[in-house]
């Protein structure tokens, strides 16, 4: 049987109002058509702003829990902590918001202006599909399953990473899915850090927008609490949309992104660096444990010189005015780092003993035998 009981809300038409004699009907019709008008305009204005609150919310949401993950131990964390509680306050408001604003639709009755609108404009999702959790997983774990996903998914990932049309990453991730997920978006990372550390700016910049469209699709998955692949639809609908809201907050969060992966492959260039000139001194270092180019540079001018130029006499006689104590020390260390090596032989007068001089740059060393 057919239900009707959705026709006993409609609005009566203006035109079949009774009205005395005495009234002039079309101004009052004009009137009352006006008002309607004016109300519906008014609620129009009232959805918009409350979808770009919460555009803003999604945004600052994304960024924060960023922003944290980046700064686990830094000083703004507790700053942080209290914007992001602030933050999940107001998405509270806004989901109740969400359902005012939809039981109010549901209660206004329909009218002359109404009852023509298209009534499918908006995608309906029967089933809601279930977010996969990944909180009860180890950091082992995690880390397994970020390689399997890498090794069986690598040449897809990077042919996402290289498109830039929204309709081609639209119907890419469609047809693979599967790629919508948090390892796709920590693969895309690491790849712009290493771009950006070999100096491929435009290419890093390229890939950091996919990166961010995956960002969006992954944090709409979480606002929604639905599986990420239900959000490819909602989300390059509406960026393609260019809703200026919507487009200034993705352009922004861009570049705020860009700017931490240069940050970031800066720092790493600086640790490489500082890793290598780390090994360089190990290698370099003497028996004792000492380096011998910081030991070189510590030493009395006078005493420098001599291993400078590699003068065993004038060692010799260096030492034999300095105080007996002040000469102990410093040929001690000399010997821990190398730079005099006892029992180097007894032809060493004529060529003192090289110790660590196989190193490039390194300080001349000298043998205890040349200098009794």
């Amino acid at each position: 049987m057919v239900d009707y009981s959705k026709w006993k809300d409609i609005e009566i038409s203006d035109d079949e109002d009774e009205t005395h004699p005495n009234i002039d009907t079309p101004s009052l019709f004009r009137w009352r058509h006006q008002a309607r008008v004016e109300r519906m305009e008014e609620r129009r204005k009232e959805k918009q702003e409350h979808e770009q609150r919460k555009t803003e919310n999604i945004r600052r949401l994304a960024e924060i829990r960023r922003k944290i993950t980046e700064n686990t131990e830094g000083p703004n964390l507790d700053t942080l902590k209290k914007e992001l509680a602030q933050l999940e306050k107001e998405e509270k408001e806004i989901k109740k918001k969400d359902e005012d604003l939809n039981k109010k639709d549901k209660l206004t009755p329909w009218n002359v202006d109404t009852i023509s609108e298209p009534g499918f404009t908006k995608t309906v999702i029967n089933s809601k599909p279930v977010r996969a959790k990944d909180e009860g997983l180890s950091d082992e774990e995690k880390e397994a399953k970020m390689k399997k996903f890498i090794k069986e998914n690598e040449k897809l990932l990077k042919q996402y990473g290289m498109l830039r049309k929204y309709e081609d990453s639209k119907k890419f991730l469609q047809e693979h899915n599967h790629l919508v997920c948090e390892e796709t978006a920590n693969y895309l990372v690491i790849w712009c850090i290493n771009l950006e550390m070999e100096e491929k700016h435009e290419l890093m910049a390229h890939v950091s927008h996919q990166v961010i469209c995956m960002q969006y699709m992954l944090e709409l998955s979480k606002q929604l609490d639905v599986d990420p692949r239900a959000c490819i639809s909602s989300f390059f609908s509406r960026i393609q949309e260019t809703e200026k809201t919507y487009k200034d907050s993705f352009d922004d969060e861009l570049e705020q992104f860009k700017a931490r992966i240069r940050k970031r492959a800066a720092e790493k260039i600086q640790e490489a660096i500082r890793e290598a000139e780390e090994e360089e001194r190990k290698a370099r270092l003497g028996p004792g444990g000492l380096d011998p180019i910081e030991v070189l540079e510590e030493l009395p001018p006078e005493l420098k010189e001599c291993f400078e130029k590699k003068d065993i006499p004038l060692l010799q006689a260096t030492i034999a005015k300095m105080p007996e104590q002040e000469a102990i020390y410093h040929m001690k260390r000399c010997i821990d780092s190398g730079l005099w090596v006892p029992g180097g032989g007894d032809d060493s007068e004529s060529s003192p003993t090289t110790g660590t001089e196989t190193e490039e740059n390194a300080p001349p060393s000298v043998s205890t035998d040349d200098v009794d």
